[in-house]
């Protein structure tokens, strides 16, 4: 093959399908399940994830019944309840989602209701709407497709918060319109059985804000994908995560920003700690500029603290340009121990070299956590953190007493 200036000048200039998503890390996709092959492990987007961990999940696993009791509190004026038949298939794709995995499409096609949290065009919503999301069974291999629509210049917070022991793949759609002012959070706060499996994506309509914040502590293997979409200019997309793996714990977290908008922006922070033999985190950022995306900014960035011998952290940033004419693009990625000099500058002064750790690790989350935005899950968030420390970096000393006064 003979490569030329007008062949690549060529390539770069044709209009892509609608359908298309040109990212070595995010191929076409296709609502048919036969498209897709199982994946083997060799894949690229699959090869740091250990498929037999999945409980076939990843393949062709019986999506069978339920085993995840779903609870849910209703503001004035918004519409929160499961759907099914005409209404949920009219919900598959409100997010321009178009599955590039096997599994994704296997939920779009066989899962028969969904979950919709639908605001309204130009309402405010005082209080977050908090949707629980309870595992009573990890035999149980199951799906769910939950669809979030917030109409234009609405403004809202939802709260997906998951627990207990299950065993679940799922797609999570959120459509924002115009103008709107969005915040998602999604706490995978699961027992050490769990296996969570799930896709999020978002659509962002012209001058929307939206905020995504994947906050990642239980289950035995998460995997999630945070990806985002421009309906128009002017568009913005915060994406933050959090997590904390212990001993033989899987997590992992990619992302996807796809400018398909001139004057758009997304900003990525991810923050991750290790500790305990074979505590695996992987981290895999992308961003695609598009040919017609000028003008927009973006930057992602993520940091590992390894607290203990035995841990691994993958942290893959990516950008892919098509164009010149943008504001800004860039990426960071630092994966590192405890710092000495931080550790050094508290003992000097009497800290304990325990106490020290516990402090650099908050000092260390503390900045993301507070850009969440709701204050009771930053506060659940500190004591969450406290508590794993105490697993190891603080198991000979009773901290948590302490740490509550400190709080105050």
């Amino acid at each position: 093959m003979t490569v030329t200036t007008d062949s690549v000048r060529s390539a770069l200039e044709q209009t892509p399908e609608p359908d298309k998503v040109e990212s070595h890390l995010h191929p076409a996709g296709s609502f048919d399940v036969a498209d897709h092959e199982v994946p083997t492990g060799r894949e690229e987007i699959w090869r740091f994830t250990p498929l037999k961990r999945l409980k076939g999940l990843h393949a062709d696993a019986e999506f069978m019944r339920s085993a995840t009791s779903c609870t849910w509190n209703t503001p004035a004026g918004v519409r929160v309840e499961g759907v099914s038949g005409d209404e949920a298939r009219a919900l598959r794709g409100i997010s321009g989602l178009v599955p590039n995995t096997r599994w994704a499409a296997r939920v779009l096609a066989e899962v028969p209701a969904s979950l919709l949290v639908d605001v309204p065009a130009e309402t405010e919503v005082a209080e977050p709407i908090v949707v629980d999301l309870d595992g009573t069974d990890v035999s149980v291999t199951e799906a769910g497709h939950v669809a979030l629509r917030f109409g234009a210049h609405s403004k809202a917070i939802v709260v997906l918060n998951h627990t207990g022991s299950s065993t679940i793949a799922a797609v999570v759609e959120i459509a924002v319109g115009d103008g709107a002012d969005v915040t998602v959070v999604s706490i995978q706060d699961w027992a050490d059985d769990a296996v969570h499996l799930s896709h999020h994506q978002a659509r962002v309509g012209r001058d929307a804000s939206y905020k995504h914040a994947a906050i990642s502590f239980g289950g035995d293997l998460v995997r999630m994908d945070a990806n985002v979409t421009y309906d128009g200019p002017g568009g913005s997309a915060e994406l933050l995560g959090l997590y904390f793996a212990d001993a033989g714990q899987h997590i992992e977290h990619r992302i996807f920003a796809d400018h398909t908008a001139p004057r758009t922006k997304s900003h990525a922070v991810y923050k991750g700690a290790l500790q305990g033999e074979k505590a695996h985190t992987v981290w895999v950022g992308n961003v695609l500029i598009r040919k017609v995306a000028e003008g927009i900014e973006t930057y992602e960035e993520n940091r590992n603290l390894v607290l203990t011998d035995g841990c691994q952290a993958d942290s893959i940033p990516n950008l892919e340009i098509e164009t010149g004419e943008i504001e800004g693009a860039g990426h960071a990625s630092a994966t590192a121990r405890f710092d000495d000099n931080q550790l050094f500058y508290l003992q000097s002064r009497g800290v304990s070299e325990q106490e020290a750790q516990r402090l650099v690790v908050h000092g260390f989350f503390n900045d993301l956590i507070r850009q969440v935005g709701v204050p009771s899950i930053e506060q659940r968030l500190l004591s969450t953190v406290e508590a794993e420390l105490a697993k190891n970096v603080l198991k000979d000393v009773g901290s948590l007493a302490a740490f509550g006064q400190d709080a105050r």
